[in-house]
């Protein structure tokens, strides 16, 4: 990474320059130290410490999801491929084909299992984000998505509805293969699937099998007080093919077979795909969405206040994706991103039940340290009733890609 500042030669003319600099810098340091303080009482959270939660040199570990057990154990999972730089590649990719579901466990959110245990195995190709849905059983759900790498002599076999991406640089050329779901019965020590998903109606998309793309996203499902699972999933509808949009599925067999429910987001410029679902007390189903081409890259929300008939969205108002919300023991909601702009971090905000104070709520940085912009993708999950862990993808100075955790405090919020 290139130096912020260029270097400078010291001789005597820049000495009271130097002392100049060092009193503004000193002052910096005691605001930044003030700012943190007031963050911290204003939005109710305290970091105690952050932590390391799977790194191996040799791998690029990203896109985690958390789930704690009902006896107390704490499951991350993750999607690890080779460091491809290792090999002589000029960059990192997320179209590997060695690109596998993994988990580590933990009994304190800080001590974690070396050896990551496979979850699944694509036989056609690299996987990409296992997000984990406890059910209200202890069944454990994991959906992912995958795409094959395809030979530059191969594109003529194909019929131009199937959807084959052309790679840039580095990256190669591969066809999307959609999503998929696994289940495990017994805390996940053993996963059954995959399972396909129905695709949504009006994507256009199709596999290399010219059959309908399966219904894919990154972000978590959510099981409803009615046991409905709600799964909000991408797509790349004819009605507008330049951009992404979402709807809602629901499973009411835990997850074994889906429905369509309804559009969640769509728009003709901007696009909506990385999406978590939650369902506040009242009922309402609430869509925290990643956005593209969106007036200053804000992300969005979109409410359904008919338990899943018809959405409306707009805009969050801040910057920050992937966003993950977890239901806190008074019923508040703590909702962490990833921050991909300088200074790369991860931050948070605490919002009320309803999730109606987005656009007032203060924001806590967690952690601004970060090396480039491929890093968050938040995840989190309660330690105990007053802490909890936010799980994420770190680098530090764009080096070795590996999964962090931040273990918080929550606190009152002070007004």
């Amino acid at each position: 990474m290139k130096d912020v500042f260029p270097e400078l030669k010291y001789d005597m003319k820049f000495k009271q320059f130097f002392v100049i600099v060092a009193f503004v810098f000193a002052g910096m340091g005691v605001a930044h130290s003030q700012i943190q303080s007031n963050s911290e009482q204003n939005s109710g959270l305290r970091k105690i410490k952050d932590v390391i939660i799977y790194q191996d040199s040799l791998f690029y570990s990203a896109f985690p999801s958390v789930v704690k057990r009902p006896d107390g154990e704490i499951l991350v999972a993750f999607r690890r491929a080779p460091d491809r730089r290792l090999f002589g590649q000029q960059g990192i990719t997320h179209t590997d084909p060695n690109s596998y579901l993994v988990m580590v466990r933990s009994r304190d959110g800080e001590n974690w299992t070396k050896e990551p245990q496979l979850i699944f195995a694509n036989p056609f190709g690299g996987s990409q984000d296992p997000c984990l849905l406890q059910l209200g059983d202890g069944t454990l759900i994991c959906t992912s998505y995958s795409w094959g790498p395809i030979r530059s002599d191969a594109d003529s076999i194909f019929n131009s509805k199937i959807t084959l991406h052309k790679g840039k640089g580095h990256v190669p050329s591969f066809t999307f293969l959609g999503g998929y779901i696994v289940r495990s019965a017994d805390g996940g020590k053993s996963w059954q699937g995959p399972i396909y998903p129905m695709n949504v109606p009006t994507d256009i998309q199709q596999n290399v099998y010219g059959k309908p793309l399966p219904a894919y996203n990154r972000g978590a499902m959510h099981e409803g007080k009615n046991g409905v699972i709600y799964w909000v999933v991408a797509s790349k509808d004819a009605a507008s093919p330049n951009t992404t949009s979402t709807h809602l599925l629901v499973s009411e067999d835990k997850g074994l077979n889906w429905k369509y429910s309804c559009p969640v987001a769509t728009d003709q410029k901007v696009s909506f795909n990385e999406t978590s679902v939650y369902e506040t007390p009242k009922g309402d189903l609430v869509a925290f969405l990643r956005t593209a081409n969106m007036p200053e890259e804000h992300s969005c929300i979109a409410r359904s206040t008919d338990g899943g008939k018809s959405f409306q969205w707009q805009s969050l108002g801040f910057y920050g994706y992937p966003l993950h919300a977890l239901k806190l023991p008074d019923n508040r909601v703590l909702l962490s991103y990833g921050y991909r702009h300088t200074p790369y971090g991860i931050r948070a905000r605490i919002l009320n039940a309803e999730c109606t104070d987005f656009a007032t709520t203060p924001e806590f940085v967690i952690r601004a340290d970060g090396g480039s912009g491929d890093l968050g993708y938040c995840w989190s999950e309660l330690v105990d009733k007053n802490k909890v862990l936010v799980v994420y993808y770190f680098n530090h100075n764009n080096g070795n890609r590996y999964i962090a955790g931040s273990i918080l405090e929550i606190g009152q919020i002070k007004k």
